[in-house]
């Protein structure tokens, strides 16, 4: 650390070129609540203390300036408004808004402070750059949807997906991964690396109108020529990077940040690709080298001048294709994901550029994302491979070091050495053994206390801060609801089983067997569900046979009786006990499921 260019003031420099005016004050409301308080940050302007990391610290500071900045001639930002940016491109009777931030309510704050500055320009077309709910859910603040709204092919899918399979487990991480119920000071939550932290207002979704489905696709919006360039499968599955030619400005979307990037998110979701995700880097330097002047992102500040941006591009784009390349060379030396990730060394050239530093991801994490990527979780050892649970696997550890109070001694004794690492693995069986064992649980949320406080990575400080906070309170509840009527409303019919599907109580319907079609006359489509040993099976179209019931209805009436709505009015034929006794076997997710206790 003490070889990193602290006297390099050039981040700073360019996080400050262009400002036009902040949000004052910085609080975004809605209903009487809080959605959104850069002043709380306001703490990151001192002095780096002993509960941070200093480079943590650095990129805190620089992702809490906020407000409306320049980009270049006709093209403005909102920055440090949401976890994200929103980019506001002029056009010749209006402006186009890029990535409308997360919630509703901090969206139309940044249009407003926009207008407050540049007048009251109408907008006259929305881009989502990806399919992610920070780069779509403000829509509704900037827009009531009577305009174009371009996306990259299979937004739409992608962006209701997660909700769909994963979507509770994931929100509930996402309270470590951005720690919204530590407090903001010093000693507990300093941002994430990639922005702050996010927004908790309004989520909204309006489908696109235009899909870009080629790479040199071009379109022409309120009079701006518009050059795309679609990069599926790296930092979202639905992805696209865009040149301005006439502004010789090149928009990344979430490719190239002022971080390393996750392979694997912590929160969870499927693994990307840092193969394709290094080549894309690539084409778009071959596309667009020689035609921009300055590249932004929709995080942190942009890059200005021809050389500055290729240096910039061609790092981020070696960044990813040698953990890639690395973790599987070494993984073909036999070496497990844990392993690689200790023993990989980073190039000089890439350490010394802060914009390379694991803020949002890490070394660490993404070899282990690569690793899982190919070979899955396990590591070919068969000692591994049917292990106990956590609660048996830590009793009998407990057991054979000699009980409880040995165990606790040996965790203070590293502790005291400062392998805070193992102390960790050591409590964790402590606290699995006896959940209620006050004593391991303070020890442990110490631990995770230090931890966090000396980690470089914004997300990893988050996790163990919350890990602690848990351990020594409560449940932290999700404040993230991704499930707003828009989102729900967007779901596929596929989707809609898919989601019932994952919540069939398989052991309470091993013995139940009924199937049920569904004719949905506004989108005249037939479906019909199976309950058949446990396993709910869903079928498009299917061929004419006998069932225990059909429900005649519309999509909207579906949706409705899934969410717990009467079945008052819907047509019907057959016996309608066949539809309580699904119901019946449907288990709801939990949302505050323990993580660091069992």
């Amino acid at each position: 650390m003490a070889d990193l260019p602290f006297g390099d003031r050039a981040d700073f420099e360019a996080a400050d070129r262009g400002f036009v005016a902040a949000l004052d004050p910085a609080v975004v409301t809605a209903g009487g609540r809080v959605v959104w308080d850069s002043d709380s940050y306001g703490f990151l302007a001192g002095e780096c203390p002993d509960t941070a990391h200093p480079s943590l610290w650095r990129q805190g500071q620089l992702c809490a300036r906020q407000g409306l900045y320049e980009v270049t001639g006709g093209i403005y930002q909102v920055r440090g408004l949401d976890l994200s940016n929103m980019t506001l491109i002029e056009g010749d009777d209006g402006v186009i808004v890029v990535d409308p931030l997360l919630s509703v309510e901090c969206a139309a704050a940044g249009l407003g402070l926009y207008r407050e500055h540049r007048g009251k320009r109408p907008v006259m077309a929305v881009i989502y750059t990806h399919s992610h709910a920070d780069h779509f859910g403000g829509v509704r603040g900037v827009t009531d949807g009577d305009v174009p709204i371009l996306a990259p092919a299979g937004f739409m899918e992608h962006a209701v997906s997660e909700n769909v399979y994963a979507g509770t487990a994931m929100n509930r991480r996402a309270t470590y991964m951005y720690g919204p119920a530590l407090p903001r000071s010093p000693q507990g939550q300093i941002g994430t690396g990639l922005g702050l932290t996010t927004s908790t207002g309004t989520i909204s979704l309006i489908p696109p109108t235009r899909d870009i489905t080629r790479t040199g696709q071009q379109e022409t919006i309120d009079g701006v020529q518009i050059i795309f360039q679609l990069t599926p499968g790296t930092e979202a599955p639905a992805e696209m990077n865009f040149l301005i030619p006439a502004r010789r400005a090149l928009c990344m979307a979430e490719n190239a940040t002022h971080n390393l990037h996750n392979i694997l998110t912590l929160r969870g979701a499927v693994v990307r690709d840092a193969r394709i995700w290094s080549r894309y880097l690539t084409e778009a330097i071959t596309l667009f080298a020689g035609q921009a002047d300055v590249v932004f992102a929709s995080h942190h500040w942009p890059t200005w001048g021809e050389d500055e941006l290729v240096t910039f591009l061609t790092q981020q784009r070696d960044l990813y294709a040698y953990i890639h390349d690395q973790t599987l060379r070494m993984l073909n030396q036999g070496m497990t994901g844990a392993e690689i990730a200790e023993a990989i060394r980073m190039p000089p050239a890439l350490e010394q550029a802060w914009h390379t530093h694991g803020y949002y991801g890490s070394v660490s994490h993404n070899v282990k994302a690569v690793y899982q990527r190919y070979l899955g979780w396990f590591d070919g050892n068969p000692a591994h491979l049917w292990e106990h649970p956590p609660v048996e696997l830590a009793r009998r550890y407990l057991a054979c070091m000699g009980g409880r109070d040995a165990v606790l001694d040996h965790a203070r004794r590293y502790i005291d050495d400062g392998d805070l690492r193992f102390a960790a693995s050591l409590l964790n069986h402590a606290v699995f053994a006896d959940e209620h064992d006050r004593q391991a649980r303070e020890m442990l949320a110490e631990v995770y206390t230090r931890l966090g406080q000396g980690a470089e990575n914004g997300t990893w400080r988050n996790f163990y801060l919350v890990g602690a906070l848990e351990l020594t309170g409560d449940v932290v509840p999700a404040n993230l609801d991704t499930t707003s009527p828009e989102m729900i409303a967007a779901l596929t019919i596929e989707q809609v089983f898919d989601s019932l599907a994952i919540r069939v109580d398989g052991p309470k319907a091993w013995n139940e067997s009924l199937a049920i079609d569904w004719h949905l006359t506004d989108l005249d489509q037939r479906h019909r569900t199976t309950l058949s040993n446990g396993a709910l099976i869903h079928q498009a179209d299917p061929p004419p046979r006998p069932v225990d019931l059909t429900l005649t209805l519309t999509k909207q009436q579906l949706l409705g009786l899934l969410t717990g709505q009467s079945a008052d009015g819907i047509e019907h034929e057959g016996d309608m006990d066949f539809l309580g006794r699904l119901i019946t076997v449907l288990e709801d997710p939990d949302p505050a499921f323990a993580i660091v206790t069992p």
